[in-house]
């Protein structure tokens, strides 16, 4: 639903947001009818981040944000391959399926002429020609594909080879397709939540890289970002931001579980996991912000990657750009001195 106008006058009126950040994949955009409401978006100015090259463009006119998949060729692709039975059919033949990252990004024509694109990590160095003007930024953090992709390595090969062999010929069927997503929507289903916030950190690190560029960006506050249902890839960004800024484990998960209450009374399938297909999902574990979920996080990253600082080396976002966010943020000077101040 479109938001009313009390929310508009708080959002560009009381908080002058000048800068959206929306983490949703391209096929949840296409869902959304009020994506280009007029009086909402008109003064904005729409850059899309293409993870593969780190490219930012600029869009202008009647330019899209994606362009459509050929689905039916990449599933008669993935069908011949299918039966060949080798060990390297199996990440193919989910590319191919499920799409590949260039399809569902809309980046496979951006990739050889990316024209007006940028290097995203240019966007900070040219921020002061920009700071007087609205920004959308889209980045796509996670789509349906990542969550496939990271799920197959918990996947005893045999099984998903099992499911693709059985009705080769068959797959673009609505049936087949139902029945190849099996296996892996049942291990989604059965890790829930804390192992698609496994996923989402490690897939979903470049996304979330440049997510954090912007925000470090002072010439872009204030900056809202939000996905679909605010809690998964929305809480994940704000959780690293706040732990970042050294807030106690206890305040972010009290900050994530603010949510569960909201997201039960919506009763909204499409409020549990965004970027995922949304019936094949258990309700009673999608929906919802339970603590134990970013209690369960948060260890993770301590054993995974050895902190929040090491996670966020891991994704590229080294020591000079953490400072600089901590400075937008905080206007703490920690090091980096005036050249973090607006320009």
């Amino acid at each position: 639903p479109a938001p009313p106008p009390a929310d508009l006058d708080i959002l560009f009126g009381e908080c002058g947001i000048k800068t959206l950040v929306d983490l949703r994949s391209p096929t949840e955009l296409k869902d959304d009818a009020t994506l280009d409401r007029p009086d909402v978006f008109e003064n904005f100015t729409d850059m899309v981040f293409y993870e593969q090259r780190r490219l930012v463009k600029e869009l202008e006119g009647d330019e899209t944000r994606m362009d459509k998949g050929r689905r039916r060729d990449r599933m008669r692709k993935a069908a011949s391959g299918a039966t060949q039975g080798a060990k390297d059919v199996l990440l193919g033949f989910v590319d191919n399926f499920f799409g590949s990252d260039e399809d569902e990004d809309g980046e496979e024509e951006e990739e050889d002429d990316c024209i007006g694109c940028i290097e995203a990590e240019k966007l900070i160095e040219e921020s002061a020609r920009r700071r007087n003007r609205k920004e959308r930024h889209f980045v796509s953090i996670m789509n349906e594909l990542k969550y496939v992709r990271g799920t197959l390595v918990k996947l005893r090969k045999r099984d998903v080879v099992k499911t693709i062999i059985r009705s080769p010929t068959t797959i673009i069927s609505k049936a087949a397709r139902t029945n190849i997503k099996k296996p892996f929507l049942d291990e989604i289903n059965e890790g829930g939540l804390p192992m698609l916030n496994e996923l989402l950190l490690r897939f979903g690190a470049p996304g979330i890289k440049h997510v954090l560029d912007l925000i470090s960006d002072v010439n872009r506050h204030p900056v809202a970002f939000y996905c679909t249902a605010g809690k998964d890839r929305t809480g994940m960004i704000a959780a690293i931001i706040l732990a970042l800024l050294g807030t106690e484990d206890e305040a972010i998960v009290e900050d994530y579980s603010l949510s569960a209450n909201v997201y039960a009374e919506m009763d909204d399938h499409k409020a549990m996991v965004g970027a995922l297909s949304q019936r094949n999902l258990d309700a009673k574990t999608f929906l919802g912000a339970p603590p134990e979920v970013m209690e369960d996080t948060l260890k993770n990253i301590r054993n995974t990657y050895g902190g929040i600082e090491e996670y966020l080396d891991f994704i590229g976002f080294g020591e000079e750009s953490r400072k600089r966010l901590i400075y937008a943020l905080t206007e703490e000077d920690i090091g980096l001195g005036v050249n973090l101040k607006k320009k």
